[in-house]
């Protein structure tokens, strides 16, 4: 890990807001410099699980493990692609069905990269980032989500 880099915290308390997704958008548009922009945003599903239906997911992490992780990504990400920026942000607390819970926001000049870059980000993310669910049924049951 590169000592001159800061840390970030990637995470926000409940779900990210669509005019939040939008401002950060709107923000690169003074960066004249990029070409071409690729969004991936993580949605909590109502799945349905032995008859009961998910209502929301409640994130919690290990933060600064969490965000150590999403740092190390970030900077194989720029390493292995030609990204101008990327974003990160990850929901904590409960998040409910049709919500965003992840929002992952990479630029380039080129269209290619961010196709190739979002993909392994994303991927990245589900294999090694120390982030928990727990899935709560529409009764207020619940249980630990499982990864697919």
């Amino acid at each position: 890990m590169k000592a001159d880099k800061k840390i970030k915290n990637v995470f926000r308390q409940g779900a990210i807001s669509s005019e939040f997704i939008a401002n950060s958008i709107a923000k690169h548009q003074v960066k004249t410099n990029i070409g071409a922009h690729n969004i991936f945003l993580g949605q909590v599903r109502a799945d349905t699980i032995k008859d009961q239906t998910v209502a929301a997911i409640e994130y919690s992490a290990y933060e600064d493990m969490a965000n150590a992780k999403f740092h190390e990504i970030r900077e194989a990400t720029f390493e292995k692609f030609n990204l101008t920026c990327m974003h990160i942000y990850h929901s904590l607390g409960t998040v409910k069905s049709g919500e965003i819970c992840l929002f992952v926001f990479v630029s380039s000049t080129r269209r290619k990269e961010v196709f190739k870059a979002l993909e392994y980000v994303v991927e990245e993310i589900k294999a090694h980032v120390p982030i928990f669910g727990k899935e709560i049924f529409e009764d207020e049951t619940h249980q630990w989500k499982i990864n697919s």
